[in-house]
């Protein structure tokens, strides 16, 4: 059977949910051999294993954590060449898709990003991908080279399978632009309790309508009920409302998860590019109008400072 490469993002050998995403997803196309770089990287592997990591390759070098990019392109460019794989499959975060269109052009291979899921197909792995404001759906492979594809988180449920994987140091020479941006220092993120914006399985947002940076406490309330990630809309992040960390859009982050909620928000074709994977989709606003409801799955025509309070009080009584 054909081996698949996942590149494993983790933080000091914590792995990541949408790397253990992608393992199921490798299993549909081939054998997942996992590749860990940085420090922490060969504590990965019983986390990886217990998801079906049939092998991993590790590298821990200085270079993954002070310099941007490059060496884990160099990196994963050497993994492409010891095993061969017939796709390499990366989380579609900012740094992610970086990583990856880095790799496609060494490789001279195709790139897709961004997809939704992943089936095997008779010339090579066959990505589905949501477009275009969710209006389409599109299936595509990659023709030339090994095919290099970023997915989006959630796209796929954490499956496990344990598979008794060997640990295998992988070599790797950095090339001369390895060096080429120096990380100069790093500031924690205050932390809120809540998910990460783009791997949470429910998102709530907040735009326009939230009228003010003190009201985002109804948004907050609602999301902490449901243990969700707070979203924000562009317009609500541009009125110095909710942290532009927190946006979503074209201009902010993708989110993909099993519920999204939007409170106050039109539904602009910027917006709905951010969330428009998303499993559910339920929207509150007084405007019955307003362009979201096109999208929704669940609409509620009202004003949120009514309706999404007396909801949070429903969720909460719920699990009194």
């Amino acid at each position: 059977m054909t081996e698949v490469l996942v590149y494993v993002d983790h933080v000091d050998g914590a792995v990541r949910k949408p790397t253990l995403e992608l393992l199921t997803l490798a299993r549909r196309v081939g054998e997942p051999v996992a590749v860990a770089l940085g420090n922490g990287a060969g504590d990965t592997a019983a986390a990886l294993a217990e998801h079906g990591a049939v092998k991993f390759l590790t590298h821990e070098a200085s270079e993954y954590a002070d310099y941007l990019v490059v060496p884990k392109v160099d990196a994963l460019q050497a993994a492409v060449e010891a095993v061969s794989p017939a796709a390499v499959l990366v989380p579609s975060s900012a740094e992610g898709k970086e990583i990856a269109a880095r790799l496609a052009l060494r490789l001279g291979s195709g790139i897709i990003t961004d997809a939704v899921d992943l089936e095997a197909g008779d010339s090579g792995p066959v990505a589905t991908q949501s477009v275009f404001a969710a209006s389409f759906t599109t299936k595509s492979r990659v023709s030339k080279g090994t095919p290099v594809i970023t997915v989006k988180p959630n796209s796929a449920a954490v499956e496990p399978a344990p598979a008794a994987g060997a640990v295998e140091a992988l070599s790797v020479s950095f090339s001369a632009q390895a060096t080429g941006t120096k990380v100069t220092g790093r500031t924690p993120r205050e932390s809120t309790g809540r998910p990460e914006l783009t791997e949470a399985a429910i998102v709530v947002s907040g735009g326009r309508g939230v009228n003010g940076a003190e009201n985002f406490a109804v948004i907050e309330a609602l999301a902490d009920s449901l243990g969700a990630a707070v979203g924000a809309s562009r317009a609500a992040v541009d009125a110095g409302w909710y942290p532009h960390t927190n946006q979503v859009g074209q201009t902010g982050k993708s989110v993909s998860p099993q519920l999204y909620i939007a409170n106050g928000i039109s539904g602009a074709i910027q917006h709905r590019a951010g969330m428009q994977t998303s499993k559910t989709i339920v929207a509150v606003n007084k405007d019955a109008e307003a362009p979201i409801f096109d999208l929704v799955d669940y609409g509620v025509v009202g004003d949120l400072f009514d309706v999404v309070p007396a909801l949070t009080d429903e969720i909460r009584a719920a699990h009194a």
